[in-house]
């Protein structure tokens, strides 16, 4: 699989997966521009990628830093677009939800999409090709309990790639989506410590009973999302399609 010659653009690319991501679309030969809100964490993550990196500080759930990102990058050929950008948001019973709780969530995970995609798409609607790839999860689909505004947020990011494909797929761009289940990381790590603290249980407890509700009884690793990223683009028939990558967790426990 060649990337050559093309331009992939990845949100939340300052994290673990947006690394991982960034790693592997570059091996395959793409130029990549790594965008988020922290600058330092961008540029660590672009030092690992080496030459093939650029970066650019933009707040997804903006539509003025949006905006100003869609400007800053008009001489780019961006025709890959991941969306990676996320929030776990909280870990909580719903009841115990704030409001501003459950809208921070949607900003990151569905808003900061929607923005990106608005962007982003007319300059590969007027080239007539391209691809999206929206990082969504298999917590939206399959119950998650006491992390009902991440789970929603997921469930609306499938809703959204689906319609996305019908309406530009015609135009030649391929929009899909990817959902990792839990992947090993920081990210994974806060969430089973607030479950031990809202249940009672260890850590460790945690993590094992999370871990062993997956067919393969693990989590899975961010390289191994990242090589999945990079195999659903050599499929070029994929289009309006959801990738599970959950090492089995796609029943209900």
């Amino acid at each position: 699989m060649t990337l050559r010659g093309r331009t992939a653009l990845i949100t939340g690319g300052g994290g673990p997966l947006g690394r991982a991501f960034a790693l592997a679309l570059a091996d395959a030969g793409a130029r990549v521009l790594l965008v988020g809100r922290n600058e330092r964490a961008l540029a660590e993550a672009a030092a690992k990628v080496g030459g093939a990196a650029r970066t650019a500080v933009c707040d997804v759930s903006d539509p003025a830093s949006v905006q100003a990102l869609s400007v800053e990058l008009a001489d780019e050929d961006v025709s890959l677009l991941v969306n990676n950008a996320g929030v776990a948001g909280p870990v909580k019973p719903l009841t115990d939800i704030e409001p501003d709780e459950w809208d921070d969530v949607f900003a990151a995970n569905v808003r900061g999409v929607y923005l990106m995609c608005r962007a982003f798409l007319p300059p590969m609607i007027a080239a007539g090709r391209g691809d999206i790839v929206n990082v969504a999860s298999v917590s939206g689909k399959r119950p998650l309990l006491n992390r009902t505004p991440y789970t929603a947020s997921k469930m609306a990011l499938l809703g959204l790639t689906r319609t996305l494909a019908g309406e530009v797929g015609p135009q030649g761009i391929a929009v899909n989506s990817l959902s990792p289940g839990p992947v090993r990381g920081p990210r994974m790590d806060r969430n089973f410590r607030l479950t031990a603290e809202l249940t009672g249980c260890t850590v460790q407890e945690a993590e094992h009973d999370f871990a062993s509700r997956a067919a393969l009884g693990r989590l899975v690793e961010g390289h191994e999302v990242a090589r999945a990223l990079v195999a659903m683009l050599a499929m070029p028939g994929l289009c309006g399609a959801d990738i599970d990558l959950s090492a089995g967790m796609i029943a209900p426990a």
